[in-house]
């Protein structure tokens, strides 16, 4: 059975409402379809400069070392995207890099 994932969702120089950070945390939910081993998500979204708000997701995984993608916009909702489209792309491909090594040592074997 593989572990439940944990997400964080944190502000800095500022306030997030409880509706905003269930919205963050079901988007960056999404990010278990590209990599099944996430252990945890840690999303923080810095609002020190309002109209520029950054968002910064760290993503854990058993057997592999940190991802992070973060993103700075006009609009909260942009940054939050642009974070998880980046990390979906580190996440798609480290699983390639993963499977790609797997299939290379059993075709070895034959």
């Amino acid at each position: 059975m593989l572990p439940a994932m944990q997400i964080n969702v944190s502000t800095r120089h500022g306030h997030l409402s409880p509706a905003s950070q269930s919205k963050i945390s079901s988007k960056v939910f999404r990010l278990k379809r590209y990599f099944d081993r996430l252990t945890a998500l840690n999303v923080t979204v810095d609002l020190e400069n309002p109209s520029l708000p950054l968002v910064e997701i760290i993503a854990s995984a058993e057997h592999m070392h940190d991802m992070v993608g973060h993103e700075v916009s006009a609009d909260l909702w942009r940054s939050v995207d642009g974070a998880v489209q980046k990390l979906e792309q580190q996440l798609r491909k480290h699983k390639e890099k993963v499977r790609d090594h797997k299939h290379v040592q059993n075709t070895k074997r034959s």
